[in-house]
């Protein structure tokens, strides 16, 4: 798609992700989180428990990385498995009050950078780029890579 000297969106999309995904990751670790951890931790604080199959596939992982990272983030006192109560052989993932806690700490640092990201965008060009994205990312897992 390189015409005349127009850089590969695609990999401009990717370049913002791993370099903002590097300034978080600091002030997400004072909290005790990682920014590999963030699908699973709004997944929960909007869901309360999920299983581990839904984690990985909201998280679009495989079963190994989410038990792995589930796992992880149980020992560092972030995550706790619970009865199901419709299925008394399996177990759901939810958040721990410690995690609950730290959390609108975690999303009011998150929001600073982004809103930093962002500065000199007026919101018509904030809403415009959501919407390509959004499409994108469509058009991604239309072809199987979602």
């Amino acid at each position: 798609m390189k015409e005349h000297g127009t850089p590969n969106p695609l990999k401009l999309i990717g370049r913002a992700n791993r370099g903002f995904a590097r300034l978080v990751d600091g002030g997400l670790r004072d909290f005790g989180f990682a920014v590999g951890q963030l699908p699973v931790l709004v997944s929960l604080k909007k869901s309360k428990a999920l299983s581990q199959a839904e984690l990985a596939r909201i998280a679009q992982v495989e079963q190994p990385s989410m038990a792995q990272l589930l796992t992880r983030m149980e020992r560092d006192g972030l995550v706790e498995r619970v009865d199901n109560p419709e299925d008394k052989r399996s177990r759901l993932i939810s958040l721990t009050p410690l995690a609950a806690k730290r959390l609108p700490k975690a999303k009011a640092l998150m929001d600073a950078h982004t809103q930093e990201a962002l500065a000199g965008f007026s919101r018509a060009e904030v809403e415009q780029l959501a919407a390509m994205l959004l499409r994108l990312n469509e058009n991604i897992e239309r072809m199987g890579g979602g």
